[in-house]
């Protein structure tokens, strides 16, 4: 097996957080899932998200996929 390949994906949850004037604790209520989990995505030390907490997310922050997730070009 080959070894894992140190992912390139980008999150921009701060910034989006910033733009709607919303805390992180107030959208961790609002999608269900713990603050902690959303530091960690929101801090790029994430290695998965399910796709459910990704829709919800885009859902109470009102964007797409791909305005919270790019690749980073190194």
């Amino acid at each position: 097996m080959p070894p894992e390949e140190e992912h390139r994906v980008q999150v921009h949850l701060g910034r989006l957080l910033a733009e709607r004037g919303m805390t992180l604790s107030e959208l961790a209520a609002r999608v269900g899932v713990t603050v902690v989990n959303l530091s960690v995505l929101k801090n790029d030390r994430a290695k998965a998200i399910r796709f459910s907490t990704l829709t919800a997310i885009c859902r109470e922050l009102n964007c797409r996929p791909g305005d919270l997730l790019s690749i980073r070009q190194d």
